[in-house]
């Protein structure tokens, strides 16, 4: 706070020496003006005396207590008292509430209260740079999951909407650069409770240069970074950023994944959903040739991907020269009916709308499923602002960039092992892709899981630790046994286990845990909180592997086995 009292004093400087001033000729006045006591002899105040009057005159204007009448003279040194000290002290306050409206020194006052607040934090939390689309989306969910995170935003409006939001934790915001090193800094970069860096400014210069200034000051921090150029994904890798995200290549894969197991896309919407989202329904895209209008980053990205799987596409791109889009591009906005007819939309399957302007990619749907009202649709939102829109554009599939983006990092927050799980099963066939479908779907209600995982350790579970110690054998099924009947089965799906030598995909529940296991499950949130109190509480485990419900603590053992 020594900058909020140090900018007081600079700008309060010239009040304070004119009240100071007028307090200080008013108390001499008063001490060299001669007076009459009760008596009629001469009496002057002193010092003390003045002081005193001058304090409670010059704040209240109110007389009393003075031990003897006033002659004329100092009644009229009292009357300049009044008026000087009055206008002294409007002159004060006005300068004191003109400090207290101006910009600079409410932005050094939130800044050292942000300070402070992060300095006194003594909860694990993520710095956010950056309060965009995606931002907002992640630190709504992650409030949801009780995961604490600080905000830093240099755009005032922003940092104000992030204030009057009704988070479910508090998010404190800084409003300051987040590309300096100082303010990253000040958000709690070596705060020993940071638990990593999530850099979504929309720059990928700017997200390079968070992710550079926190590797060098925090090598072992975790960095999870956008990037929408390859270049500049490179350059991230090159010195180590942990997570690169890419929102196009993500959805291009997981789109071009519909095509070969339909199954298997839905698994990954249904591990990858937001809290509380109803269950994605089953959706198959037809066959044929396509129709693609953009060959932007995300144009050429689905090309790649849907190339892959065999798919043949047709190209419509406005800027040929600059996208480097192949010989046979149609060169139009695909807004027009000419240009969609000349790219055959009629005997087209489907119609990716890819460019980066949301009124484009609606028009060119409207005016496809008028020229072919059997085509499957796919859209690009980029602004969460034309969600309604979109919503009632009745799209097939609407690519979402910043949903995409914030429901990645929230996997590898929440549940790290998620996105090894969905690695391992990218090239699982449909009928393995149905089994586990089938699964989750046996133990969700109407709106998606969750998705967590526990690690076998006397940190995180201490219970099933200490019995692998002791050689008792602890099982997969008895993590998932309900602790008040020994018959029931928790509403949740073992996805993986991780070992060092091995990865076990949807295992058994008989199968044996070992130290150092981490496992990964997907089911309803009660189940997580279940099987957390299972992995810590000795007695809740011991009776769930034998049947045998010994009392607690030492007494009552104790009392237990007299009573034998």
């Amino acid at each position: 706070m020594h900058h909020v009292f140090y900018l007081m004093l600079r700008r309060l400087r010239l009040p304070l020496i004119v009240l100071i001033t007028v307090y200080a000729v008013s108390v001499l006045g008063l001490t060299l003006i001669p007076g009459l006591d009760d008596q009629g002899q001469p009496w002057r105040m002193d010092f003390f005396h003045a002081i005193y009057f001058v304090s409670f005159l010059g704040s209240t204007i109110g007389l009393g207590e003075v031990p003897y009448a006033l002659t004329d003279a100092q009644r009229m040194w009292t009357t300049f008292v009044i008026y000087a000290a009055v206008v002294a002290w409007l002159y004060a306050i006005g300068s004191l509430l003109t400090l207290i409206q101006d910009t600079g020194f409410r932005r050094v006052l939130a800044a050292s209260l942000f300070a402070r607040r992060v300095t006194r934090s003594q909860e694990p939390f993520y710095i956010v740079c950056g309060y965009g689309d995606a931002s907002s989306l992640l630190v709504r969910e992650l409030t949801e999951h009780h995961v604490h995170c600080v905000v830093v935003e240099k755009d005032p409006e922003k940092i104000l909407h992030l204030q009057v939001e009704d988070f479910a934790e508090d998010v404190p915001g800084l409003c300051q650069d987040a590309t300096r090193s100082d303010t990253l800094i000040a958000a709690g970069l070596k705060q020993p409770c940071c638990r990593g860096v999530i850099a979504l400014t929309g720059s990928d210069h700017h997200n390079l240069t968070i992710a550079i200034s926190c590797k060098l000051l925090a090598p072992d921090l975790p960095v999870i970074c956008q990037s929408d150029t390859s270049d500049t994904a490179a350059n991230m890798d090159s010195f180590g950023t942990d997570h690169i995200i890419d929102p196009f290549e993500i959805f291009a894969s997981r789109f071009a994944m519909l095509f070969h197991s339909p199954s298997m896309y839905l698994v990954y919407e249904w591990m990858t959903a937001s809290m509380h989202a109803p269950l994605a329904e089953f959706t198959r895209p037809p066959g044929g040739d396509w129709l693609l209008c953009g060959f932007g980053r995300f144009g050429k990205a689905v090309r790649k991907h849907l190339g892959a799987e065999g798919i043949n596409m047709r190209i419509i791109e406005a800027d040929l020269e600059h996208t480097d889009a192949p010989a046979d591009t149609i060169e139009g906005r695909g807004t027009e009916a000419d240009t969609l007819i000349d790219a055959g939309v009629a005997d087209m399957a489907g119609i990716i709308a890819g460019t980066d302007n949301d009124a484009n990619n609606l028009s060119i749907i409207i005016t496809a499923r008028q020229l072919n009202s059997g085509l499957f649709t796919v859209g690009r939102q980029n602004n969460r602002r034309s969600e309604d829109i979109f919503r009632a554009a009745n799209i097939d599939m609407t690519m979402k960039p910043p949903e995409i983006v914030a429901r990645h990092i929230l996997g590898l927050i929440l549940a790290p092992l998620l996105n090894d799980f969905l690695h391992l099963t990218h090239d699982q066939n449909e009928q393995w892709a149905n089994l586990l479908v089938s699964r989750v779907a046996g133990v969700t209600e109407e709106v998606t899981p969750e998705t967590w995982d526990l690690q076998i350790s006397p940190l995180h579970a201490p219970a099933v630790f200490d019995c692998l110690i002791r050689g008792e054998p602890v099982t997969l099924g008895d993590l998932c046994t309900h602790p008040r009947d020994r018959e029931e089965r928790l509403p949740c799906v073992p996805l993986l286990i991780k070992r060092e030598q091995e990865n076990c995909l949807l295992p058994d529940m008989d199968e044996a845990l070992q130290g150092g296991d981490r496992i990964l499950f997907s089911g309803l949130p009660d189940a997580a909180r279940i099987i957390a109190h299972i992995s810590h509480d000795h007695q809740t485990l011991r009776y769930i592997r034998t049947g045998e419900d010994l009392p607690g603590g030492m007494v009552w053992q104790w009392l237990a086995r007299k009573g034998h």
